[in-house]
């Protein structure tokens, strides 16, 4: 694990790789829990949450709830040059998306698990309402 000074001084590119991983596997086991257990189900939900139109809805969704740091976070994710934008992607959406990335990243590798808990139980509120 990396101290929260270390891990804000990685890539944001560095940060949504990790916490696009960390992402999609809270997703599948949120799902798992909610009683899914044929694969491709759990596949076509997983994608459904994970692209990057909803994960940029999730982001505005957190706007009041994140600390100044964390913003800055994915303010710095948001602007990050991450390459080729996906066919199906919308570039805003994607910026956004990569930023929310960048923050689930930093938090798993600060070792914040109290706090990305805090910030999945407000993502499972916003999921369940859509």
């Amino acid at each position: 694990m990396y101290s929260e000074k270390e891990a804000s001084l990685l890539s944001p590119g560095l940060l949504a790789y990790i916490g696009d991983s960390v992402f999609e596997v809270m997703v599948r086991e949120y799902l798992l829990k909610k009683g899914f257990r044929k694969l491709q189900d759990i596949h076509q939900k997983t994608v459904a949450i994970v692209n990057a139109s909803s994960q940029a809805k999730i982001i505005a969704s957190l706007q009041d709830f994140l600390s100044t740091e964390e913003w800055n976070i994915v303010r710095r994710g948001r602007n990050a040059g991450t390459g080729n934008i996906p066919a199906n992607a919308d570039m805003i959406d994607y910026r956004w998306s990569t930023g929310f990335e960048a923050l689930i990243g930093f938090l798993y590798l600060s070792n914040q698990r109290e706090r990305l808990a805090e910030i999945w139980d407000n993502i499972i509120s916003f999921l369940e309402q859509e």
